[in-house]
């Protein structure tokens, strides 16, 4: 019996697509962002809860009445795409009931096409574009992230983009506009967000004994963030 190796629930998440959503948090990830704040959720086997596919979707059953027709279920990470036959299962049990199915997901995955059959919309977490900078960044190659969005694309996916921006790495216009010129190509793509970097995680990595790659990185300016976000409209 499939089971999924679950961190922790979030009951009426408003940031994580469309409406209400019941935002379930993954455990496991294979990349390593510098700038993770949830380290914590790296290694798969350190879940808290373990449930079915119908023991989950049981307790999203649950919060139904919440969601109405604007809001469902979002499935997180970690890396929800290490539980990709767990998550296909969820999303089919979900659309038997109705219900709105997201991926948020950084597209570093396998055995993901079926399982996209039965999603809605998927929030792609852009962490760069340029190859060596998306190595140097997450500490894997993009190819993995290439080919999810070519997938998604193929199977006319509606997708919101995320980035993170981060201070002296990807916060120039330069940047911005390569995100815009980037998504211009792309088909269904509903939205695109930019992320100001915080530095909440850093005492999690003191507890944990890691190194915090982004020790001497300041905050994000929210402001700014805001000011290059516009860019992405005009």
């Amino acid at each position: 019996m499939i089971q999924g190796n679950i961190d922790s629930f979030e009951t009426m998440g408003l940031v994580d697509g469309p409406g209400v959503r019941f935002v379930v948090f993954l455990q496991g990830c294979p990349i390593r962002c510098a700038y993770c704040h949830n380290p914590e959720m790296w290694n798969a086997n350190l879940s808290k809860i373990k449930m079915t596919p119908a023991e989950l979707v049981a307790k999203v059953l649950r919060f139904k009445t919440y969601y109405k027709n604007d809001g469902g279920i979002t499935v997180s990470g970690g890396e929800p795409l290490m539980q990709a036959e767990f998550v296909k299962e969820v999303f089919k049990l979900c659309k038997q009931n109705n219900i709105h199915t997201c991926l948020d997901t950084s597209g570093q995955g396998d055995n993901y096409e079926e399982l996209l059959d039965f999603c809605d919309l998927v929030i792609l977490d852009v962490k760069e574009l340029d190859k060596d900078k998306y190595l140097n960044l997450v500490g894997k190659d993009i190819t993995k992230f290439t080919k999810f969005l070519n997938v998604c694309q193929k199977k006319n996916k509606k997708m919101w983009l995320r980035q993170v921006i981060v201070p002296n790495f990807n916060d120039s216009e330069e940047s911005i506009l390569k995100l815009k010129m980037f998504a211009k190509k792309l088909k269904n793509i509903e939205k695109i967000e930019l992320l100001p970097y915080h530095t909440m995680a850093k005492e999690k990595y003191k507890k944990l004994g890691i190194k915090y790659r982004l020790e001497n990185t300041p905050e994000m300016d929210k402001q700014r963030c805001q000011q290059l976000e516009k860019l992405l409209k005009d």
